[in-house]
């Protein structure tokens, strides 16, 4: 177990999502960098959807409660155990009584916390991430606090090989497109109702630049630096949504559906953006700026394959020097 002693607010446990539960109206949550948490859970050989903790807030700071190895993925933070530097994309091995100590990134906007056996909290409906607007999943359904004792799983290779790491993901795979001028840029796919807006608001949508405004959190990112109007007002149906559709309420200014997404909504659907880069996103932090650029079903499709090779190839990796 591990013992919470400093945790500012919205610090959750998080795993890659409750599938399969939106018919209930329940939203799929997980890890707002799947490819950070799934990494962590590679460098310790951990099932790939084990549970660790999401930390978006900081300093946080825990006590190990016994000896344990752990990883540290996602934003570049300055991480200390006890008076050791811990690298980023790191994993490394704490003893019983041990501090760890993860400060603000450098880089990124979430840090995640993997332990070898992962975070042991119940799951419901067949996931352990915390629902914090429906209040279950996680530890009581809610954010870290101090003086919180969070259990974890038996360590299936206790004294395996430790103090290794890797590239992130943004280092290694030649497809991502390298931030310029500070602008993330990401690909989009037209969606449902893109062909509803005219053809000066569709190139307003791809052209600006547009910024992360301080009302985004796990559920949607809220966009500012133009404006997107229907020629004529729409009244349409509630439908499906997921994370990485663009939503374009009355007020003009677009909404990205992220991890807590609802599962249903009424607004317009302008794009999508694809699965490939919603974990560049959530690391995205408020007041940054991000650009889009137009691909095809079949390019976002593709775009998967470079992802899912660098965890492969993380985990393939990982496993064979614990082998040696």
């Amino acid at each position: 177990m591990i013992e919470i002693l400093t945790s500012h607010a919205f610090n959750t446990i998080q795993d890659l999502g409750r599938r399969g539960a939106r018919r209930f109206g329940v939203s799929t949550s997980g890890a707002m960098d799947p490819v950070a948490i799934e990494t962590g859970n590679a460098l310790l050989g951990n099932e790939r959807d084990a549970a660790g903790i999401e930390v978006q807030t900081f300093p946080f700071r825990l006590r190990f409660g016994a000896d344990s190895a752990f990883a540290l993925t996602g934003a570049d933070c300055d991480a200390k155990l006890g008076d050791r530097s811990v690298p980023p994309w790191w994993c490394t091995r704490a003893r019983a009584g041990d501090v760890l100590m993860i400060g603000p990134p450098r880089r990124g906007a979430r840090a995640y916390l993997t332990l070898a056996g992962g975070i042991d909290v119940p799951r419901v409906l067949g996931s352990r991430s915390t629902h914090l607007r429906a209040a279950f999943g996680g530890l009581d359904g809610r954010a870290l606090q101090a003086g919180d004792i969070v259990p974890v799983g038996a360590q299936r290779e206790d004294g395996a090989r430790c103090d290794f790491g890797t590239e992130p993901p943004e280092l290694t795979i030649a497809e991502i497109e390298p931030s310029e001028d500070r602008v993330l840029r990401l690909r989009l796919m037209r969606a449902g109702e893109h062909d509803l807006f005219s053809k000066e608001m569709q190139a307003t949508f791809w052209s600006t630049r547009w910024k992360i405004s301080a009302q985004s959190d796990r559920g949607g990112y809220r966009l500012t630096g133009g404006q997107l109007t229907l020629a004529e007002p729409v009244e349409m149906r509630s439908h499906g949504v997921v994370a990485g559709v663009v939503q374009v309420p009355p007020s003009g200014e677009p909404i990205i559906q992220m991890s807590d997404a609802n599962t249903a909504g009424g607004y317009p659907k302008i794009a999508a953006v694809v699965q490939a880069d919603l974990w560049r996103l959530g690391q995205a932090r408020p007041g940054s700026f991000i650009a889009f650029r137009e691909v095809s079903y079949e390019d976002a499709v593709a775009a998967m394959a470079p992802l899912n090779a660098y965890i492969d190839k993380v985990r393939a990796t990982a496993d064979l020097y614990r082998a040696l």
